[in-house]
Order: structure tokens, then C-alpha cells, then sequence
């Protein structure tokens, strides 16, 4: 880990906004949800959420390639479970989608905890979706075409947003929660202990903060061979 890497990684997740997120409501074309992903990174999210058949999201990871390591995914069952996991954490819903209701995308604030919700690339949100949501907007358009690419039109959305929260100041101090900046700032630093970690199901080991090397990683691994196979150690 060089002090350079070190640094990016840590002012990237200094400018992280954990309570702005996407939903994406049956996209299904992995290379919509990679460019949607690398668009959630691009404008400084923590999170984006999907509501996907895991097989398709499987995929998906396979296409994102390293998008997949600076945007925490969640998937969910339904978008009624995502919508209720999201408004539980108090979050706006901003459905993209023209309707009676829908406003231009820059009449919405940002600044306040809330989702964008991108729909799949045939029906766009669902209508109960749809009908959740807190408000609709709408990409005005000015040529022939009637609607944007939906990895197309969730950049532009995201563009707005990251705006209006520079000029709120909400990238000039960190507001991930410690115990979440320590656990991303360990797996961006330690992505091979991560994987090794996560295939066995075992607990993340300490990290330095101002090296983002492990605490004591030849303790830890000793610990962990032995823990795992005791009958090759020594008394």
C-alpha cells in the first residue's frame, strides 16, 4: 500500500454521502446497472440498491468488474422491501418517471436523505413503485427522442444531486459513520484478505488507519490456521 493509494482511498471515502443512494426497479441489462454503478461511485455514493433475480445479479457483478469494490450493493426481494428498508432509514423517494405529478429534475432537493429510483429499460418503475415514491421527475427533452438511456438519464440525475450538495457543503467533512469508514477503508485496503476472509466466513482482522496495513497480520493468520486446524499446530 503506497501513501499515494492510501490517501485517494481515504479522501474518496472522506467524500462518500451515505444517505444518498439509487434503486434500480428490474433493470436487468448488466451493462446498465455497471454503468449505473460506475455513475454511483463517479458521484460519491455509498450505496446503491437493487431489486434483481440473483441470478441476473450475479452477472451483473461479473460485468462491473472493479465498480463492484467502491459501491456497496444491496439487493432486495421485492421493491417493497427495498422502499420499506429506505424510508425506514428516513429516505425521500424520487421516482424517474413521466406522469401527471413529474417535475423537472432540478426542482428536487438533494441535500435531504433520499433514493433515486431508476426503472427497468422497457416499463420503467413499477407502478407500485410509482405510486410510493415521494415525487416523480423527468430529464426535460428537446430533440425527437422521447427518453434517455436509463444508465444515461441516472448520471444526469446524480449530477444534479452532487451539485447541490457541493454547494451545501456536504463533501467538505466525512460523514460515514467510523464503524463503516474502518470496515470500507479495511476492505479498499485489503481486498485479498477481504475475499479470504469472506469465503470462510471469518471476522475482518484489525487495520492501522495510518497505513492501512493489518494491526499484526502474521498473529492473525497464525490464529486463524489454528483455529481452523488445530492438528497441524504445535503444543
Amino acid at each position: 500500500m503506497t501513501p499515494e493509494r492510501l490517501a485517494r482511498i481515504k479522501q474518496t471515502l472522506n467524500t462518500r454521502q451515505p444517505d444518498l443512494s439509487v434503486l434500480t426497479d428490474q433493470v436487468h441489462k448488466p451493462r446498465n446497472l455497471s454503468a449505473i454503478l460506475r455513475s454511483c461511485d463517479a458521484f460519491g455514493l455509498a450505496n446503491m440498491h437493487a431489486v434483481w433475480p440473483k441470478e441476473g445479479f450475479r452477472a451483473f457483478r461479473k460485468t462491473a468488474g472493479g465498480s463492484y469494490s467502491w459501491v456497496t450493493t444491496h439487493t432486495h426481494r421485492s421493491m417493497d422491501d427495498a422502499i420499506e428498508a429506505l424510508k425506514g432509514q428516513g429516505h425521500k423517494l424520487y421516482a424517474a418517471q413521466l406522469s401527471d405529478r413529474a417535475v423537472d429534475y432540478r426542482e428536487i432537493d438533494y441535500t435531504v436523505p433520499c433514493t433515486i429510483i431508476m426503472g427497468n429499460e422497457v416499463e420503467g418503475v413499477s407502478a407500485n413503485a410509482a405510486e410510493q415514491a415521494d415525487e416523480h421527475i423527468v430529464i426535460p427533452m428537446m430533440g425527437m427522442v422521447e427518453s434517455l438511456n436509463v444508465s444515461a438519464a441516472c448520471a444526469i440525475i446524480l449530477s444534479e444531486a452532487q451539485r447541490q450538495r457541493k454547494e451545501a457543503g456536504l463533501f467538505d467533512v466525512r460523514r460515514l459513520p467510523d464503524d463503516e469508514y474502518l470496515r470500507l477503508l479495511f476492505c479498499w485496503c485489503q481486498p485479498v484478505v477481504k475475499r479470504y476472509c469472506d469465503d470462510r466466513r471469518l471476522p475482518y482482522p484489525p487495520i492501522d488507519p495510518e497505513t492501512g496495513e493489518l494491526v499484526d497480520g502474521v498473529g492473525w493468520m497464525n490464529g486463524v490456521r489454528k483455529q481452523r486446524h488445530p492438528e497441524l499446530m504445535g503444543d
